[in-house]
């Protein structure tokens, strides 16, 4: 996320940061640059002028040239700007003041509103706001059908009427439906184009008139820099936007969107997509982004993307195992692999971290394919070998080599590493582990 106009940031600022002393002259051609870098990352040619305008202001003041870390204080006055430029402060949804509360999802073909609505009930029914999903979109083929498989796959129901064509009369249907299933939440997926039209528009306003929801999302593809801002600007012209959700934030989007539609529009981003898995969906909260956008890093969105993607009932198990037998076996490390894999890339979750380096991760490429194979193996063993991995001799490694269609030097390394991790795992255990005394840290997870 970023990746691109973060670094190159990070050079502007980092030339800053080196020099005790700043002159006038030093301080503007940095800004120069930080403005090239801006405009090549697709932010608005004026809104770009405008936080430029700002910083140069602050940082001419005669606090900044004449401090102790004159540098250190324009990153600092770079970061706050940035903030604003992002919307200030993190935009909850809202709720109605009685449910069911209403989302309607709008936005073109393509943009991944679909995945999103799921995405989207999954946060909510783990945040104990029983969801249900309705399937407004009558015109592109299996679209319902999707929104079934991907109800079923995260446990939320979905309403769909296949001989119903109006859809105004549709999202009244399924709100009457939530009602009496005492749903809370209701989130409309409504239809797409390839581009906004008088028809869709129309369409929309009899779904907003008919349903008075009290969330309208706008969902935007932020791959596609100004030209997300363009398309924000016409839903919220035509509908009054609540907010906006950015997907495929995950990919090479240069962040011009981002950075530019709180701006352009007045609309508030409220979350952005990472991925294709039901958990990546984060809350877009400005402070976090814009230190992720000046590699600071970001705790806070770590432990809560691993609140979203942990099992908290997997985790207090093993977390009780532990406590009760001091045995770690190979089905605990299965889990336990399985649930990291939730969290998305290793890259990723390392750029999150404070003080980590991201021009040396630039070659860290952690292959996904690599935890599928560890699997694979694992899942060849028998169970009396994973739960007593010390009775694998040489023929039952080979047998395992075969089943999983790996060689027999991945399945020793496997091994190798899991009991490292054992060793790990008693080293924990002996520093206070046990009833009474301070927990496992599973459940930072959990």
């Amino acid at each position: 996320m970023f990746e691109e106009l973060s670094e190159k940031l990070d050079g502007v600022l980092g030339r800053f940061r080196q020099r005790g002393v700043l002159t006038e002259p030093m301080i503007k051609d940095g800004l120069r640059e930080i403005r090239r870098v801006l405009l090549e990352a697709d932010v608005n040619y004026q809104l770009a002028r405008d936080f430029l305008a700002r910083v140069e202001e602050r940082a001419l003041g005669e606090r900044v040239l004449k401090s102790i870390s004159p540098g250190q204080q324009i990153v600092k006055i770079v970061h706050d700007e940035l903030v604003a430029l992002l919307g200030g402060s993190r935009v909850a949804l809202q709720l109605a003041p009685s449910p069911p509360t209403v989302i309607l999802l709008v936005g073109l073909q393509g943009s991944g509103k679909t995945t999103t609505a799921a995405k989207l009930a999954r946060r909510l029914d783990r945040e104990g706001r029983s969801p249900m999903l309705a399937a407004l979109d009558i015109y592109r083929p299996a679209a319902i059908d999707q929104l079934e498989t991907l109800g079923k796959q995260i446990g939320v129901p979905v309403f769909a009427d296949r001989g119903e064509r109006d859809v105004a009369k549709l999202a009244v249907r399924a709100l009457e439906q939530a009602r009496a299933d005492k749903r809370k939440t209701v989130i409309l997926d409504s239809a797409g184009r390839l581009q906004i039209d008088a028809e869709l528009m129309d369409e929309l306003r009899r779904v907003k008139a008919a349903t008075r929801p009290t969330e309208i999302l706008l969902v935007a593809d932020g791959m596609t820099g100004q030209e997300a801002v363009r398309i924000a600007t016409g839903f919220h012209e035509a509908l009054e936007l609540t907010g906006v959700i950015l997907t495929k934030m995950d990919g090479d989007a240069r962040g011009g969107a981002a950075l530019s539609i709180r701006g352009a529009t007045g609309v508030p981003i409220k979350f952005i997509g990472v991925g294709e898995r039901p958990e990546a969906l984060e809350v877009f909260d400005p402070v976090r982004m814009a230190d992720r956008i000046l590699q600071r890093g970001d705790v806070v969105g770590l432990v809560e993307r691993a609140q979203q993607a942990f099992d908290r009932e997997q985790a207090e198990r093993l977390e009780r195992k532990l406590a009760q037998t001091g045995k770690f076996d190979l089905n605990d490390f299965l889990v336990a692999m399985q649930q990291l894999q939730k969290l998305g890339p290793l890259e990723g979750l390392l750029k999150m971290i404070p003080g980590v380096n991201h021009k040396l991760l630039k070659n860290v490429k952690v292959d996904p394919k690599r935890m599928k194979h560890l699997e694979a193996i694992i899942l060849s063993m028998t169970p009396q070998e994973r739960a007593r991995p010390e009775i694998l001799n040489g023929s039952r490694r080979a047998r395992i080599a075969r089943g999983s269609g790996r060689p027999i030097q991945e399945v020793n390394r496997l091994l190798e590493q899991f009991k490292q991790v054992q060793k790990l795992m008693k080293q924990m255990r002996g520093l206070g582990m046990g009833p009474g005394r301070p927990r496992m840290p599973f459940n930072l997870f959990g």
